[in-house]
């Protein structure tokens, strides 16, 4: 046994409240929780320990409850630790006044300070400092103890917008002083959590991270942050590209911080960990974050998104984004509104890709919103129906209405076939589309795929619209009529194929949004009541799903929710039946 492990194991023995962790920690934390460190005397056994310690690099006194005048005599102990490095001091200051405490800070960095120790890393966490306490801090933070700083944790500290502003001067005044040396400070890790710092102490903060660009951990969890913060953030985050963990917890982000956020993901590539819990995402913001996750940050193994009011549309999409993420270890989508059946569709889906165990658990999840209205039907809707079958019906035996090119019609007198052909009726998009049938489908030609998208004009590539399209197509399919269901068909495959092709990401709202629109998830627009009669729309789905513009994935979404009973399949059993072979046979 050596002399140096001989001193600690004789140090260990005499010091009843102190532990030697290792060659270079010294933890201190008295038997008698009451007891109180007061003064200097009531130190001593600390202060022994302190200066009897060789190497002492690290100092963990949390638990203890330190006073001005034992402070100052612990700060006379550590100006003999230039070696000092790490000051691991949370929950310190149990039942102290909040005038004592930034005394005793002044007294703990004055100390750290004259010993010319370079701190690594410094933990007051568990504190409850508020505002004031900054003042103990404002000489030290900016030294030259602290520019080598690389973990900084504030974490439940009742800062405040004040105390946020104060610490992100500190920051700011290290960092320029430090560049002087040619090694600026190059803070890795930044806690601060539970600190009320809401949108401008984020702001303040926000700064200091931009100039830093080093940050590997931003958690920031509970601080009442909303979209105007987060924005801020969202900019310092383009610079710190080494990020390895983001956690927001508890903040509003709501929909529109979430894409703010995912904006910047494809520049993090670096990330691990990303927690969004209880940040009021909903399902928009989920959408967001999935489109991004679905080409990007392929290192991620934690994604947090509980208690996001995110239903079954935006689960899916997260799902889907979480395909190829090899490193992925845990995925928490617990307290959302999917509902009993919406979770055991998650938990299959995780099983499809054979990462069932990285599901945490959905016992806590909200329900579904209520579906009781689901079967109701809305008279005057009907009624609208009704007047629009009796305008097709009208208009496709109208074989003596010709459409002139400014859309006026003018009665034809009857001719006789035998003598004159009958000429043919030009049908354009936005007259079918303005009330389909089968007959105008087929009447405008072979083209009609490239008119209708025409037609649609900027919004070609609105996911959103190009299945409202297709649904307002199918409408008029049917199993027996080939013609028309090849024609459906071909406009599909024209408006479908250029923008499932081009991103990954679409394949998802695509196909969330076609099963909202069939009527087996819920969707945004709560009044939406999907066709009576789906067979159409199933029939043309059976044709899509056979195309290599569709992933593999939105196949085995479709197979899941297509598989289970619902309502709307009532009427469309052969067109269901068929689609799921279809689905089978991948």
């Amino acid at each position: 046994m050596t002399m140096a492990s001989d001193s600690i194991d004789k140090l260990t023995e005499q010091l009843a409240g102190t532990t030697v962790e290792s060659s270079t920690e010294l933890v201190y934390k008295r038997k008698d929780a009451t007891f109180k460190l007061n003064t200097a005397e009531d130190a001593k056994e600390l202060i022994e320990a302190i200066e009897s310690f060789d190497n002492m690099k690290a100092l963990r006194l949390e638990g203890n409850t330190l006073g001005i005048d034992a402070a100052a005599a612990v700060g006379e102990a550590l100006k003999k630790h230039p070696e000092f490095e790490k000051a691991l001091w949370s929950d310190m200051f149990t039942g102290r006044l909040k005038t004592e405490i930034p005394q005793a800070l002044k007294h703990l960095g004055a100390g750290i300070m004259s010993a010319g120790a370079q701190l690594v890393e410094l933990d007051l966490s568990d504190n409850a400092f508020g505002p004031n306490a900054m003042n103990g801090l404002v000489d030290f933070l900016p030294s030259k103890s602290c520019y080598t700083l690389q973990v900084l944790k504030l974490n439940n500290n009742g800062l405040g917008i004040t105390g946020g502003k104060m610490l992100a001067k500190c920051l700011t005044e290290c960092y320029e002083n430090s560049l002087s040396t040619g090694k600026p400070l190059a803070l890795k890790v930044f806690v601060s959590g539970r600190n009320r710092l809401e949108n401008e102490g984020t702001k303040a903060l926000s700064q200091v991270f931009e100039k830093l660009g080093t940050l590997e951990n931003i958690s920031m969890p509970q601080n009442g942050i909303n979209p105007p913060g987060i924005s801020a953030l969202a900019d310092a985050l383009k610079t710190n590209t080494s990020l390895k963990i983001l956690n927001l917890n508890d903040n509003t982000l709501t929909e529109k911080g979430a894409k703010l956020i995912a904006q910047v993901l494809p520049k993090l590539e670096n990330l691990e960990v990303i927690n969004f819990g209880d940040c009021l995402i909903r399902n928009a913001g989920a959408v967001e974050i999935a489109k991004v996750l679905n080409e990007n940050n392929n290192k991620l193994k934690e994604l947090i998104l509980s208690g996001n009011e995110i239903r079954q549309a935006g689960a899916n999409s997260i799902i889907e984004s979480m395909e190829k993420k090899e490193h992925l270890e845990k995925i928490d989508l617990d307290a959302n509104q999917f509902g009993e059946e919406g979770c055991a569709v998650i938990k299959g889906l995780f099983e499809a890709m054979n990462k069932e165990d990285i599901l945490a658990s959905l016992s806590d999840d909200e329900g579904s919103e209520d579906e009781d209205d689901d079967g109701e039907e809305d008279e005057e809707e009907e009624e609208e129906e009704e007047e629009d079958d009796d305008e097709d019906e009208d208009e496709i035996q109208e074989s003596e209405i010709q459409i002139n090119k400014d859309k006026s019609v003018t009665p034809q007198k009857p001719k006789d076939p035998s003598i004159t052909p009958q000429k043919q009726i030009k049908v354009s998009a936005a007259d079918f589309l303005a009330f389909p049938s089968p007959t105008k489908l087929q009447q405008m030609g072979e083209e009609r795929g490239v008119a209708i998208k025409h037609e649609l004009g900027d919004e070609d590539k609105d996911i959103e619209k190009l299945v409202d399209t297709i649904f307002r197509i199918s409408t008029v399919v049917t199993e027996t009529d080939e013609k028309t269901k090849q024609a459906a068909n071909q406009c599909a495959d024209e408006l479908l194929e250029p923008v499932l092709t081009d991103s990954d990401s679409s394949g998802s709202l695509f196909t969330n949004t076609f099963l909202v629109k069939l009527g087996v998830i819920k969707g945004e627009d709560k009044k939406y009541k999907p066709p009576e009669d789906v067979s159409g729309p199933l029939l043309v789905l059976t044709h899509i799903i056979q195309q290599e513009y569709v992933s593999r994935f939105s196949r085995e979404i479709l197979q899941v929710f297509i598989s289970k009973p619902h309502p709307v399949f009532d009427k469309a059993s052969t067109a269901r039946h068929g689609l799921l072979q279809t689905l089978y046979a991948f």
